[in-house]
Formats: structure tokens, C-alpha cells, sequence
């Protein structure tokens, strides 16, 4: 028998890791970025992206696509975290804010849950440049997703 380590009416963390493993696997996006998935706790999941070449603009730092692919990912995964077994998320609209050039060693996406409701989730992602151990701020996303069931 095993037990759970959850309190009542909260996800068991294993159990919500595979849930996020699972679905963050099958993004082919993600893995053609070399991204890789972090922290997952229930309304939070973070997202690394390393540095290559490949991911850059004309002047060498990382494109604003790979920092918007990203940033879209952690906040659906965080919104995923609290949506119904079953069921799935889609984003309908977001807005992001390019803070400061993105440049270092990689970037971290700190996706987070601001209100989960039945059918809209409201998501806040926090983007940053990591190099030799400063973190920097470089992007602002908030997004809006939908939850739908999963197609069979």
C-alpha cells in the first residue's frame, strides 16, 4: 500500500510531476529547443532553456521567440497543474513584455497560476537570464488559457 505525503484536497507531488513529465515530453517544440522542465508544485512550473547559438537574433542574444516559447509553455504547464484529470490547456491570449536584452548562460520561465477558474486560467510567467550565477529579469508574460478535455 502506498501513501500519500499530499495533504487532503492537494495533488500528490510525484503523481503531479509525471502528469507535467508526460505532457512536457510529448512537445516536440521543447525538445527541438533543448529546453528542459524544472520545479513542478501545484500553480508553479519552471522552464530552463539552455544557451546555443541556434537560439539567437542578429546580435548574439536569445531570440524573442525561444523566450516567448518558453515563457507560453511554464504558463501552460502551471495552469495544467491545476486543471482537472482528463483535461488539458490551450492558450487563447497572452501578452509579453521584453524586459531587457536576453543574454546568458540560459534563461529560467517561472510560470505561475494567478486565478484557476472552471474553464479560463489567468497565468503570470516571470522570465529570466541566468549568467554566472546573477539572475536577470528579461521578459513579462500574462496569459489567459482555456481548459478543455483531453481528445481521445
Amino acid at each position: 500500500m502506498t501513501t500519500s505525503t499530499a495533504a487532503p484536497g492537494t495533488p500528490d507531488p510525484a503523481a503531479l510531476h509525471a502528469r507535467i513529465r508526460d505532457s512536457f515530453d510529448r512537445s516536440g517544440l521543447m525538445r527541438h529547443l533543448g529546453a528542459r522542465l524544472g520545479d513542478v508544485a501545484p500553480g508553479r512550473v519552471h522552464i530552463h532553456l539552455p544557451y546555443g547559438p541556434d537560439l539567437t537574433q542578429h546580435l548574439g542574444y536569445f531570440h524573442a521567440g525561444a523566450t516567448t516559447s518558453i515563457a507560453d509553455t511554464a504558463g501552460g504547464f502551471a495552469a495544467l497543474t491545476r486543471a482537472p484529470q482528463g483535461h488539458t490547456v490551450l492558450s487563447v491570449e497572452f501578452k509579453i513584455n521584453m524586459l531587457a536584452p536576453a543574454r546568458g548562460e540560459s534563461l529560467e520561465a517561472i510560470g505561475r497560476v494567478v486565478r484557476a477558474g472552471r474553464t479560463l486560467t489567468v497565468a503570470q510567467v516571470d522570465v529570466y537570464a541566468l549568467n554566472a550565477g546573477e539572475k536577470t529579469p528579461v521578459a513579462l508574460m500574462q496569459q489567459t488559457l482555456i481548459s478543455l478535455p483531453e481528445p481521445a
